[in-house]
């Protein structure tokens, strides 16, 4: 028995080598791989071994036993004594075993000390089970191993992974949209400038001019403001607009992000005094002095 747990575990080990050899490894991977696969195959024929010398043990055991019980009963023959007519247990019909009364019919020729050996088949659910292990198996070296069907651990992290990375960017760009005039920051990162810039020229050059200086609407690079020189304020007039002055609410066009980093590259302007700029407009703003922002004007 040690010999036989012994070989199992020198299999197993060799059967492991290939998926934990490094990648500098002086065996190639696709020998590596078919080491691999044929010590699958022989842990699969130690299995179909192992499993078999297990029904064998079973129907000895089984034959033992009723051995015993037959000596019983001759027993109780000869001291006259009538048995009732015994009915197949449900234990009976679970292993598939006929009841005592048919033994005669299932004697085989096997004679051992004057105990015979009866012909009890093995438990259909048994071997049923037995069988089903075996096309599990096969199967799986095949779509795993074999053809590439199914995912192994390390492809199915890869996997995993990538949903996981998907998801964390869907949920940081919801998080990014839940900003308002009320929770808007003032921004210089450079992602937020650019963004800013592109939804500038796509949504408000045609009246704020493409350098900000100013056409229906006012010079967005001075220290004079409309409605307000805070990032809170630009935010809020950008949203719902000023319909007084043609001013469009872009609530429904951009999404609170957009607005937030149009609102910072607007801010991002001041003092860049473009060739044209409209002359200046509202009342005059300026940061407090503790800020690093830049100004503008809307």
């Amino acid at each position: 028995m040690k010999k036989i747990l012994t070989a199992f575990l020198l299999i197993t080990a060799l059967g492991t080598a290939p998926a934990m050899a490094a990648d500098d490894s002086l065996i190639p991977v696709d020998m590596m791989n078919y080491i691999g696969y044929g010590v699958i195959m022989l842990m699969l024929i130690l299995f179909v071994i192992t499993m078999l010398v297990l029904l064998r043990t079973f129907k000895i055991l089984t034959r033992l036993l009723m051995g015993a019980e037959a000596k019983n009963a001759a027993a109780e023959v000869e001291a006259e004594v009538i048995p009732a007519q015994p009915k197949n247990s449900l234990v009976n019909k679970l292993l598939s075993l006929r009841p005592m009364a048919e033994e005669e019919s299932l004697l085989t020729e096997h004679d051992f000390d004057g105990i015979k050996e009866l012909n009890n088949p093995t438990p259909a659910w048994f071997m049923g089970l037995f069988y089903i292990t075996i096309v599990f198996a096969v199967g799986y070296l095949l779509v795993y191993h074999v053809f590439g069907v199914g995912q192994l651990q390390y492809e199915e992290y890869q996997t995993e992974m990538s949903i996981a990375n998907k998801e964390k960017e869907a949920f940081l760009a919801k998080s990014a949209n839940r900003v308002d005039e009320n929770t808007v920051t003032l921004s210089s990162d450079g992602a937020v400038l650019q963004s800013g810039a592109a939804v500038f020229k796509t949504y408000c050059a045609a009246c704020h001019g493409e350098h900000g200086q100013g056409i229906v609407g006012p010079n967005l690079t001075d220290e004079y403001w409309l409605h307000g020189g805070k990032i809170n304020d630009l935010f809020k007039t950008i949203k719902y607009g000023v319909q007084a002055k043609g001013m469009p609410n872009w609530e429904k066009q951009l999404t609170p992000k957009q607005i937030a980093d149009v609102a910072n590259y607007i801010k991002s302007i001041y003092g860049t005094h473009p060739a044209g700029a409209k002359e200046p407009q509202g009342d005059e703003y300026k940061e407090a002095a503790t800020s690093t922002a830049n100004t503008a004007s809307l």
